[in-house]
């Protein structure tokens, strides 16, 4: 047990702000930061840290407490062992009681594993170290990568002893149990076989966000071409590769510090940029960059840049990175270095300012990488030239945020010379193929708002507005009528985009589905028959089982037509509605987004009057900034509409 004075030591030692700036990027916003909650995941930041209270609080998720919690909570952790992580922490010494073999043995397997990865960690370290194979080869490697002693230690780098069972036999010796060294992957077992995993490698231990070690990567040093040059760890309870970056726990206070994250390849790589006084640099392993290791780098910073080998297989690894960094939201730039060079040999002919001076002068966003980049193998060819545009606006879809996103068009529409309508055309082409994707491997696709909203209200049923009658209108009319084709990927043809996957597919990828009962009864009760074969919405609608929405699907398709002005002149012949689909439906969607909007700022206007009334400027503030925002969004649909606003 943890006597009482020590704990308040550990308390009051421990701020809040400094503990949690260990695991999220925070931003100060009034008296309190503001950070993306590490518990759930979330686009918009809702994860608030109070110094002067001590607290921490996710109005997302609901979790909330002081640093034992956070760190409990984080860590998975029980309260004792919350506290002896924060009194390491803070350098207080914690006397507790000596363990039993009883409590050793109750201790869970995750924790186990644990403690059989530190204790392989030291061991291969050690061996580094201080026995003559270790120095010879091990040592002697890395200082042929001229790897200064102080990285070497700083990474805890070791080497595994060249035999069958040494290190195992060494593990057991000190009461390690053969089952967990099996779960780690530390020792292969076959029957009544066993064999060192890692036998003969130069040893990279992999840590955690906590600098607990969870894994291993060993290079093989004989030339033995039947041997992988990497081996890596299995997956296991406490290791899940695609949800690790190797250099994540010395680098996460400088990824804060410096607001970016350069992502390199390999483990040399971040070694070497360490040495160069680079810290704020992580690698994805050799693995494919996934979500998830993008939403680890998103706790700490929403800007990275893209770091690999200028050969072709670099190039191809930068590419595949793109797309999902851009759908996390996040600023991504990209280097190239130059041919026959990786991170490692580059950063060693340079000193660390002369490294960032290269990077600053020669990094460029993605739009202009990749146009450079394609643009070499378009030429004057046409066919590549449309392939070329159709690869970069594909990149453009994915991006989030709707305001980024017409901004990159923009760009792009100015390098590729190409009209900006073609560009957004080209965009919700790839969108609500994006979705009949989702639609089609029984995943919801996720959900991308247009920008933050306050606290929603409970749902309201005050009748359905024009906008909204609009919408439903044409989705009982029209929702299963083609709007559009599409090439399919790799030329596999032509699909065809229906008028009700398109409608959905903007409304609720912008997350602008109304509130209204009814509205969202018919919205959510189409997208679910959507692809059955033989829906038919108007029929469906018109004879459904509940009363009210047979009421709604009776009174739209019913009402007649009532011709625009904006599409007719006096006098003038005046086409069939379905015959120019491909021209209401979009604008018809553009109208019902601007009303939401409106609906939102008008909304937003009555939040900052009352948090001014109560003099709760922070929340003022907040919300002022989601209005300007806000307007942005409205300027752009009235400017597609044809209509004057103003900001």
């Amino acid at each position: 047990m943890i006597d009482q004075g020590t704990i308040a030591r550990i308390i009051e030692a421990a701020e809040i702000t400094d503990v949690v700036s260990d695991f999220i990027h925070l931003k100060k916003r009034g008296v309190n930061y503001l950070g993306l909650c590490p518990f759930h995941n979330e686009k918009t930041p809702s994860f608030t840290v109070s110094p002067a209270k001590g607290i921490f609080k996710c109005f997302g998720c609901g979790k909330g407490g002081n640093s034992v919690n956070f760190i409990m909570e984080h860590e998975n952790l029980t309260y004792p062992e919350a506290l002896k992580w924060l009194a390491k922490k803070y350098n207080i010494e914690v006397i507790d009681k000596e363990e039993t073999e009883e409590e050793k043995q109750q201790k869970d397997e995750r924790e186990s594993m644990m403690i059989v990865s530190s204790f392989a960690q030291k061991y291969f370290t050690k061996f580094l170290w201080n026995e003559n194979e270790g120095r010879t080869i091990g040592l002697s490697y890395f200082r042929e990568r001229q790897l200064r002693d102080d990285i070497i230690k700083k990474f805890d780098l070791g080497y595994c002893p060249d035999g069958k069972t040494i290190f195992t036999d060494a593990a057991q010796k000190e009461g390690y149990k053969l089952d967990f060294l099996e779960k780690t992957g530390l020792t292969i077992k076959r029957d009544d076989w066993l064999r060192d995993r890692f036998s003969g490698r130069v040893m990279f231990p992999i840590h955690n966000l906590a600098g607990r070690v969870i894994a291993f990567g060993g290079r093989i040093l004989k030339d033995d071409k039947k041997a992988a040059k990497y081996l890596n760890s299995p997956e296991s309870e406490i290791y899940h590769k695609s949800r690790v970056l190797y250099g994540i726990f010395q680098a996460k206070r400088e990824l804060t510090k410096t607001d970016r994250c350069y992502l390199v390849e390999g483990y040399t790589d971040v070694l070497a940029f360490h040495q160069a006084g680079i810290e704020n640099v992580v690698a994805s392993s050799g693995t494919a960059l996934t979500s998830d290791q993008i939403r680890l780098i998103k706790r700490f910073t929403p800007n990275i840049t893209i770091i690999y080998d200028g050969d072709e297989a670099g190039i191809k690894a930068s590419l595949r990175g793109i797309d999902l960094v851009l759908e996390e939201g996040m600023n991504v730039r990209v280097l190239l270095l130059p041919e026959g060079e990786d991170p490692d040999s580059f950063s060693h002919s340079r000193t660390g300012a002369e490294l960032l001076d290269y990077i600053k002068k020669n990094e460029a966003d993605f739009i202009r990488f990749k146009t450079k980049l394609l643009l070499k193998s378009a030429e004057n060819d046409p066919v590549a030239k449309a392939r070329l545009i159709s690869e970069i606006i594909r990149s453009v879809s994915v991006i989030p945020d709707t305001i980024l996103r017409s901004e990159y068009i923009k760009e792009c529409s100015k390098l590729l010379k190409v009209d900006e309508k073609i560009l957004y055309d080209e965009v919700r082409k790839n969108k609500s193929k994006k979705d009949q994707a989702f639609r089609r491997s029984g995943v919801k696709p996720p959900v991308q708002k247009a920008a933050a909203q306050p606290t929603p209200k409970p749902e309201i049923n005050e009748g359905l507005k024009v906008e909204e009658k609009e919408v439903l209108r044409y989705l009982l009319k029209y929702g299963n009528q083609p709007l559009f084709e599409v090439e399919k990927e790799e030329g596999e043809g032509i699909e065809v985009v229906m008028v009700g996957e398109f409608v959905i597919s903007e409304i609720e990828g912008d997350g602008l589905v109304s509130k209204n009962i009814d509205f969202r009864k018919c919205f959510d009760e189409f997208k679910e028959h959507l692809d059955a074969p033989d829906f038919n919405p108007s029929i469906f609608f018109v004879n459904h089982p509940d009363t009210a929405l047979s009421a709604i699907a009776s009174d739209l398709l019913s009402e007649k037509f009532v011709e625009s002005k904006r599409w007719t002149k006096a006098g003038a012949y005046t086409e069939k509605e379905e015959d120019i689909l491909d021209l209401l439906i979009p604008r018809v969607v553009y109208e019902y987004k601007l009303w939401k909007v409106k609906e939102m700022l008008q909304n937003l206007e009555a939040e900052i009057t009352k948090a001014s009334e109560s003099e709760d400027f922070e929340q003022v503030f907040e919300h002022q900034s989601t209005y300007i925002n806000l307007k942005k969004v409205e300027k752009f649909l009235s400017d597609k509409l044809g209509n004057r606003t103003f900001i």
